[in-house]
């Protein structure tokens, strides 16, 4: 659990506040007349969750070459199943909260995204300069 802890301490910080951000009543604001705005909000904190856990996943295991289905499982599915759950618990655990297929849809949306972001865009550049570093280190010798 520990190691979790070191190597994902932003991430767990941010599940934190997705969970916080999920169960608190929100205060009555003039932000509530902007249509949909709740569910960009759905994208974005679960595009900076699953986001974050394929960059901490990343820097983590890039010199253990650990296999890249235990970032998919870890910062894909974990927070679309995560999501899922918070949305049944919004529905059947609390009275001023309900459950909602289109957050659940935002959600998921947002965890695609940093999925495809980290894995066609960070991810190779993460390779490239792991590589960089590599032959400077043998260079220096």
């Amino acid at each position: 659990m520990l190691s979790y802890i070191k190597k994902y301490p932003i991430s767990l910080f941010i599940i934190l506040t997705v969970i916080y951000l999920s169960f608190f009543k929100p205060p009555k604001t003039d932000l509530n007349e902007i249509p949909n705005l709740d569910k960009l909000v759905h994208v974005c904190m679960y595009f900076g969750m699953s986001g974050m856990l394929w960059l901490e996943f990343l820097r983590a295991h890039r010199r253990d070459h650990a296999p890249m289905w235990h970032a998919w499982v870890g910062a894909f599915l974990c927070p679309v199943l995560f999501s899922g759950c918070v949305e049944l618990l919004q529905e059947y655990c609390t009275t001023y909260r309900g459950g909602d297929w289109l957050d659940f849809a935002a959600n998921t949306t947002g965890a695609i995204l940093a999925s495809l972001v980290a894995y066609y865009v960070v991810r190779p550049r993460m390779k490239i300069n792991s590589k960089r570093q590599s032959m400077n280190n043998k260079g220096e010798r």
